[in-house]
């Protein structure tokens, strides 16, 4: 169980998801995206990790520059394949482009946190990965390969794909697109809950 004491935690981003892993987990927070503009830091030179954990700092920061007393939260999830990082795309086009890519081959997916309050100059970052093995989108022997278009097709037309690095939210059973993961789940779905628990634990005591 979550220390009750009162302490004033804040999540800097507008993902429903990260909010319910959240609430879940029995925190008491609320809720101010950061609302930073993510191609204002080019990821040239940097590596997926660096990346994810360098924008969760920043999140965190625009953030705690408004409210100096609080914990906050910033996250940032990224993938990583074959030392290419995606984010999230912009538009449906290139989430088909993704999706064909990643669940073509074993990918990573990173999430950076960052945990900052001013006040007392706190300021820790950290970061989770996970890899995805994806499910091959042609494995059945008879008319696999219109099944796989008919997959994708149905998936960008879903429009799950919104606001998701690498185009996609992983689903806690029967995901029909990844085999397996070796790692958190809750960092795949945005929020590593392990990671980010022992990074409280800190401020919490």
């Amino acid at each position: 169980m979550v220390n009750k004491r009162q302490v004033s935690i804040i999540l800097a981003s507008a993902s429903p998801r990260r909010r319910q892993l959240l609430a879940k987990a029995g925190y008491k927070f609320k809720v101010v995206p950061s609302d930073i503009d993510e191609s204002a830091f080019p990821a040239t030179g940097l590596s997926a990790t660096e990346y994810a954990k360098g924008l969760a700092l920043a999140k965190a920061r625009k953030v705690a520059g408004k409210f100096p007393d609080c914990l906050v939260i910033g996250v940032d999830t990224v993938v990583d394949f074959n030392g290419e990082i995606i984010g999230k795309p912009a538009d449906a086009k290139e989430a088909e482009l993704i999706t064909r890519k990643l669940f073509s081959a074993p990918h990573k997916v990173i999430t950076g946190v960052a945990i900052v309050r001013l006040s007392d100059g706190a300021e820790i970052t950290d970061s989770d990965t996970t890899i995805v093995y994806p499910k091959r989108l042609t494995d059945e022997p008879f008319g696999s390969e219109l099944r796989a278009e008919l997959q994708i097709a149905r998936h960008i037309k879903g429009l799950s794909w919104r606001g998701k690095a690498g185009a996609y939210a992983i689903k806690e059973k029967g995901d029909e697109f990844v085999e397996r993961i070796d790692g958190s789940l809750t960092n795949v779905m945005g929020l590593p809950m392990e990671l980010l628990g022992r990074m409280l634990k800190r401020f919490l005591r």
